[in-house]
């Protein structure tokens, strides 16, 4: 995540190439939001909410600013929903002036008329943020690791801390051994150990911590807070 924010900085001090990779790199970012609002399969060229999601995107880099403490892509996340229900909310005016009575949608959930942005920004952000650690949380209980268990197991000497993270970023390149865990949810110590050569004792003792790390850095774009927060690497 703080990849992505060193590339918003760039843009914003001009860098008009970089911006122009930067919305055609994340269009399956984009398309994933504007598919998962709309409940169907949208087409490029073809649907308008993909237009607006990019556009939103777009409009994000211009807006974001780092003191609200929230990483970039949750930031557009929050921009690109918005207008993606303010489209919505024009379509359906545009239907209801040609049919009587008909009933609009509720209009609490978008920008609003009593809320300024700033205020809908801070309550998205607060709502995202319990959300995504309801749903970590809901994850890593499948591997029979509690939140807990991270306060107890986590690392307090840097260098063990370093080898606990490296040891779980090669298991995310790794698709067959992060596979294993996915099926079996238990973490692949012997064959781990050889890849890294890290210590079957030092990762035995941090296994959960492994484990909870290396789901976050697969499963970044979907934890987004978390991920910055822990200040991850990258996946890829």
């Amino acid at each position: 995540m703080q990849v992505v924010d060193e590339k918003i900085k760039k843009i914003k001090q001009g860098d008009r190439p970089a911006r122009e990779d930067f919305l055609e790199n994340y269009k399956p970012f984009v398309y994933k939001m504007a598919c998962k609002f709309s409940g169907r399969v949208l087409e490029w060229g073809r649907d308008d909410e993909l237009a607006v999601a990019l556009i939103a995107l777009n409009e994000a880099i211009d807006r974001f600013r780092e003191e609200t403490g929230v990483p970039f892509l949750a930031y557009a996340r929050i921009v690109i929903l918005s207008r993606l229900k303010d489209h919505q909310r024009r379509e359906v005016r545009k239907a209801a002036a040609q049919v009587p009575l008909m009933t609009s949608i509720d209009e609490s959930e978008t920008l609003g008329l009593n809320k300024s942005w700033e205020t809908y920004f801070s309550d998205m952000a607060a709502r995202e943020r319990e959300e995504e650690i309801k749903e970590f949380e809901v994850l890593l209980n499948e591997y029979n690791v509690s939140f807990r268990d991270l306060v107890k197991c986590s690392p307090r000497h840097r260098d063990t801390r370093h080898s606990l993270m490296t040891a779980a970023v090669e298991l995310t390149k790794n698709e067959r051994l992060f596979k294993e865990l996915n099926d079996s949810k238990k973490l692949p110590l012997a064959e781990l150990e050889k890849l890294t050569g890290i210590s079957r004792k030092t990762m035995e003792r941090g296994r959960k911590y492994i484990i909870a790390i290396a789901l976050l850095i697969y499963n970044q774009r979907e934890y987004l807070y978390l991920s910055s927060y822990l200040k991850l690497p990258v996946q890829g």
